[in-house]
């Protein structure tokens, strides 16, 4: 099937081959407080216009969406939900909501929501019906319950007893989600990335994601998929895409590695899975160490974004990584807190340098060449510290040419140069140390 075919309702969504997102965690973005605020109903804090004041610079970055992680009340991170239908008071309230969605709407910005929909925090008002009531809560069947009295204890999510899991076979949980996804795309979001969406049945979005599109066909919806069937996993579920984390590994791990074969494996698999969906495409997220310390050497950042910015995919960008920062996941209490900074409230404040210039000069590229959204790549030639691949569509083309050794490399590639930096001779390409170039083949 062509990625670029489909219903009416898809073709709505054709705006997503323009888009590349700037990807945001807006609690730690604005420096909210690590735990909800106390009291029933707590007096707000109006930080979602920080966010506002960074838009210009998203633009700039030559981004056209923002992906915005939760943003809905929740007891610590986000991602356990008290309430999917409130603002978090530690971002604000709904007029604050709607002035983001306005602001990023003038500057030609889309703006993706984060549906945390395997599981919700323990002080969700369903579950805490059940706390309360036990298995004659009217929302009992929302959950997986095991036991009875003081002795039930609900499924929960991957071992974290404060994310309890939903039981996605209650058409009450079905009608919840379709509740929420509509409530927030009729007040301005244009679609949804779908938490932990390899946790959920394909049936739960598959019986979901028709009703939503009955109104919101341009909605654009993406699933946090690791590992797994990722094109069984879209058509199953009809979800548009899903995180393309194999290619994150590749792309990093065999540049860290100077095995160069591995990213080249990598490409093959980004290849097929271009025959039935365009997968979203990032070298960083909120959950993964920084790319810049995932390769292990400034020197090689470019490698790592020059594939992701030449090949198939709906691109992201992790905010921060565009400004060279730094930053380890660790797995501990806190440990996101170094990949998830807060940002100061005036971008003029931030670092910005050979980093920004670099994003902006590959997303340049991308931008000149919109077919790259469903370019199809084909490996010219690959070594353990160099690479060269073709990516092609609509009848166009173009040549990357990688060298990750710390000396100067000769590979069989020819063309013009339009990004980076070589120089032909004799229909082979001379690359300097750590050096790349994007090429147009003649």
């Amino acid at each position: 099937m062509d990625a670029a075919a489909g219903s009416p309702h898809d073709q709505a969504r054709d705006w997503v081959q323009d888009a590349i997102f700037w990807q945001v965690h807006p609690l730690a973005f604005v420096g909210a407080e690590p735990d909800a605020l106390e009291g029933e109903h707590p007096a707000v804090v109006h930080r979602l216009p920080r966010i506002v004041a960074w838009l210009d610079h998203a633009v700039a970055l030559g981004c056209n969406g923002l992906a915005l992680g939760p943003v809905f009340a929740s007891q610590t991170h986000g991602y356990d939900t008290v309430d999917h239908l409130r603002i978090d008071p530690r971002l604000g309230d709904e007029d604050d909501f709607t002035a983001l969605v306005e602001a990023a709407h003038a500057k030609g910005m889309t703006v993706l929501l984060d549906g945390v929909f395997n599981h919700v925090g323990r002080a969700h008002p369903a579950f805490a019906a059940v706390e309360r009531d036990g298995r004659s809560a009217p929302t009992a069947s929302w959950f997986r319950l095991h036991g009875d009295g003081e002795a039930l204890s609900p499924d929960v999510f991957e071992g974290h007893a404060a994310l309890v899991e939903l039981d996605h076979t209650a058409p009450a949980v079905a009608e919840h989600v379709i509740e929420v996804m509509c409530h927030w795309l009729e007040r301005g979001a244009d679609g949804w990335r779908l938490d932990a969406a390899y946790a959920v049945p394909p049936e739960l979005w598959a019986s979901v994601l028709p009703v939503v599109r009955e109104r919101f066909p341009h909605a654009y919806v993406v699933g946090e998929v690791i590992h797994g069937d990722y094109a069984g996993i879209v058509a199953a579920s009809g979800m548009d895409s899903v995180t393309q984390y194999e290619l994150w590994q590749g792309v990093w791990h065999g540049i860290c590695d100077h095995n160069l074969y591995e990213t080249a494996h990598a490409l093959e698999r980004h290849d097929g899975f271009l025959e039935s969906f365009v997968p979203w495409t990032f070298v960083g997220n909120h959950d993964v160490t920084r790319i810049i310390d995932q390769v292990g050497d400034d020197a090689l950042l470019a490698h790592a974004l020059v594939v992701w910015a030449t090949v198939g995919g709906t691109p992201c960008v992790w905010s921060g990584d565009e400004l060279g920062l730094h930053g380890v996941k660790e797995q501990r209490a806190g440990g996101d807190d170094a990949i998830r900074p807060e940002f100061p409230p005036d971008p003029l404040d931030a670092p910005g340098g050979a980093a920004f210039e670099l994003h902006r000069e590959l997303i340049g590229l991308r931008r000149r060449h919109r077919w790259l959204h469903r370019a199809r790549t084909t490996t010219l030639h690959r070594a353990d510290e160099q690479l060269v691949y073709r990516v092609e569509a609509d009848g166009q083309a173009l040549v990357v040419a990688l060298n990750i050794s710390s000396d100067p490399a000769t590979v069989p590639a020819s063309g013009a140069v339009v990004a980076g930096s070589a120089t032909e001779r004799g229909g082979e390409l001379e690359l300097p140390a750590h050096g790349w170039a994007v090429l147009q083949p003649r």
